[in-house]
């Protein structure tokens, strides 16, 4: 063969065009992740928006409450195979547009090109789009070499080598495109979707965020070491600041705002429309305080509770200079990834914008440059990215509320079973967390029968409250959850432990059993327990 061969000597007719057009898109796909790596630039992160924006309630919730993290990997799956087949229709394209115009010119040009217009539409990053096409473009120019080596495509043997070289080229530029992509990403600040450790790291100051601007001091030492003198020595039960802090987004890519770039802009019916940068509110004086989130679709005893040092500003004076006037008195909050959520202007009067996270700058995955929280509620209205409070002439519905949660109000109370552990004198123990929002616990309740009798387990000693700017600070952390331990002697064999909690009003965290769906998850947790399993 020669470099004349014919085109349909070069591509395979049929399934083995497609076969060579699959490749081609797979290796585009990690092409675009080698030139961003894992941040909005990526062409999966629209396309995995689209998907969780279009996709049914229904769906979600099957999503959320059963499969949990996995369904979140499976929406993210789902959005990379439809951008692998949008990049095999445009090689296709390109082939078949060959056959007609130029054999071989058009497939080796067309074809990236086709891939890198498809990457820009969808990213609108036409620069940063260039990496797809070049993953594209190895492909087909390896299988094109290969042309002129080998027996014609339209043979058996020699389509059957048109497809292994192309699968070989696409396996090796993909590998390459993962492992450039995965370290631009840790170079980016870290993991951008897993949770973060609570032990300072410095990848938190993500440059891509920070780069432009002078990122205030966060002295929560204090506070950090408050925490530690508190914390249970307990194997298997997170310390009272976690370590790794649970992260929940609607799209799997975190958005990167420019710190330098990004503001606050309070709209709608109000007397004034303020606009806050980034370094209006860090020239602020900061509050240091210790906030639980918990999420509305864990399960009841799920690991999607925990609590942080969180450094920023309260929102009530922000607030006030607005001059809020709407007869709704309910305010939807937006954010850069395009999440927004409605709930009452009383919930957000308690509310208080963090910039900074366990003494560090607030980390890409949990909202930076400045995130909204709420105290006492479920999490799905602490908006990460924040970048607009509008206050409303009537009520909307939020994200999750279109989708049919209901998770906009107070938290409910939960005593949570993580830990069974052996004492030094040979008792069994189990430990856990217990979490009621503001309300507080005042206590946890253990029964090694059942729910037939109960006895008071150990709490750790609360949390302080806020330091910093704070008029008259209260003793104690009004939104934090509490450690709880409990040892005794077992009885032979397999028993049921069941826990419950007391909050500081006096109720008992209700027996009744609820699925997450729609409004969170209540009941009384229980766990068998194995003496001879415990070490």
């Amino acid at each position: 063969m020669t470099g004349d061969t014919p085109l349909a000597d070069r591509y395979p007719p049929g399934a083995g065009t497609v076969a060579i057009a699959v490749a081609a898109g797979t290796a585009a796909l990690l092409g675009s992740f080698a030139a961003v790596g894992f941040a909005p630039g990526f062409v999966v992160a629209p396309v995995e928006s689209t998907l969780s924006r279009v996709m049914p309630g229904f769906l979600i919730a099957f999503a959320i409450t059963v499969l949990g993290d996995l369904g979140q990997q499976l929406n993210l799956a789902m959005a990379g195979a439809v951008v692998v087949v949008l990049y095999a229709q445009a090689v296709v394209v390109a082939v078949t547009a060959g056959r007609r115009l130029d054999e071989r010119v058009v497939p080796l040009l067309g074809g990236p090109a086709l891939v890198w217009g498809v990457t820009a539409a969808l990213t609108g990053r036409p620069v940063l789009s260039l990496g797809a096409a070049v993953g594209a473009g190895v492909v087909l120019a390896v299988t094109d070499v290969s042309a002129s080596r080998g027996p014609a495509a339209r043979t058996p043997s020699g389509g059957r080598r048109r497809v292994l070289t192309a699968v070989g080229a696409a396996v090796g530029a993909s590998a390459l495109g993962y492992v450039v992509g995965r370290d631009g990403t840790a170079a980016a600040g870290g993991d951008p979707n897993g949770g973060d450790t609570g032990d300072g790291d410095r990848r938190r100051s993500d440059p891509a965020i920070y780069g432009d601007v002078e990122v205030p001091t966060f002295d929560a030492d204090d506070q950090l070491a408050a925490a530690a003198e508190r914390t249970f020595e307990f194997d298997g039960l997170e310390p009272l600041v976690s370590e790794r802090f649970f992260n929940v987004s609607y799209s799997s890519v975190s958005p990167t705002p420019d710190a330098a770039d990004w503001s606050l802009s309070v709209t709608g019916e109000v007397e004034e429309e303020p606009s806050y940068d980034y370094d209006d509110l860090a020239e602020r004086e900061f509050q240091h305080r210790f906030v639980a989130l918990r999420c509305v679709g864990e399960s009841l005893n799920g690991k999607k509770l925990d609590t942080a040092v969180w450094s920023g500003v309260p929102l009530a004076p922000l607030i006030e200079e607005a001059k809020p006037n709407s007869d709704c008195d309910c305010v939807m909050v937006r954010a850069a990834d395009d999440y927004y959520e409605e709930f009452p202007l009383e919930a957000l009067e308690t509310g208080f914008l963090a910039l900074g996270m366990n003494g560090e700058p607030l980390p890409r995955s949990h909202g930076a440059p400045v995130r909204l929280l709420v105290p006492g509620h479920w999490g799905e209205i602490s908006v990460k990215w924040i970048t607009e409070i509008a206050f409303l002439e009537r009520e909307a519905d939020g994200y999750w509320e279109r989708k049919g949660w209901h998770g906009t109000g107070p938290v409910e109370t939960v005593a949570k079973l993580h830990a069974t552990a052996r004492t030094e004198d040979g008792r069994l123990a189990v430990g856990g967390h217990a979490y009621a929002g503001t309300r507080g616990i005042e206590r946890v309740e253990v029964s090694t029968d059942g729910g037939d009798t109960w006895t008071d387990a150990e709490l750790t000693e609360r949390l302080p409250g806020p330091t910093g700017a704070v008029d008259d600070p209260p003793e104690h952390a009004a939104d934090a959850w509490r450690q709880w331990r409990y040892a005794y002697d077992p009885p032979d064999g397999s028993h049921e432990v069941v826990v419950r909690a007391t909050d500081g009003t006096g109720t008992v965290q209700p027996e009744t059993e609820r699925d997450a769906y729609p409004s969170g998850a209540t009941g009384w947790v229980s766990r068998t327990v194995d003496p001879g399993s415990v070490g």
